[in-house]
């Protein structure tokens, strides 16, 4: 399962964030917000679910799924979107229908951190967290 990335996780780093939500198509002032926060992560299972909540200045978030059944979630913006999630090498792998377009979130522990990569088109942002 997910065992190893639970707990709580504290952004440490972000590289091409605005970037990343500007190809989404994402108003400028909530990139603008979305920038600045720096959001503390909390994955946590029970039975064969995992929940993800994120927190920051900005907005709170929470999804529960299992792995590999498709699920719908609003993101932080509004947008209702349909997710898939599955474990693929010990990296969580989010795949998001985002309004026809294709984005993947990868979530994958190195050094003891929580490197967090989001790919759309061919703009790719990578966020750092540390464990709490």
């Amino acid at each position: 399962m997910a065992d190893q990335f639970q707990g709580t996780w504290r952004s440490v780093s972000c590289e091409n964030f605005e970037e990343y939500m500007k190809d989404l198509g994402i108003g400028r002032a909530s990139r603008k917000l979305g920038c600045l926060a720096k959001p503390t992560v909390t994955i946590s299972t029970s039975g064969d679910v995992i929940t993800i909540k994120i927190k920051s200045i900005f907005k709170n978030s929470e999804i529960s799924f299992k792995l590999g059944e498709e699920f719908e979630e609003t993101t932080p913006d509004g947008h209702k979107t349909k997710s898939i999630i599955t474990l693929d090498n010990d990296s969580l792998v989010q795949v998001l229908d985002w309004n026809g377009k294709e984005t993947t979130i990868t979530r994958k522990l190195e050094d003891g951190k929580m490197i967090v990569e989001s790919v759309v088109s061919n703009v790719i942002c990578t966020r750092t967290y540390e464990r709490v």
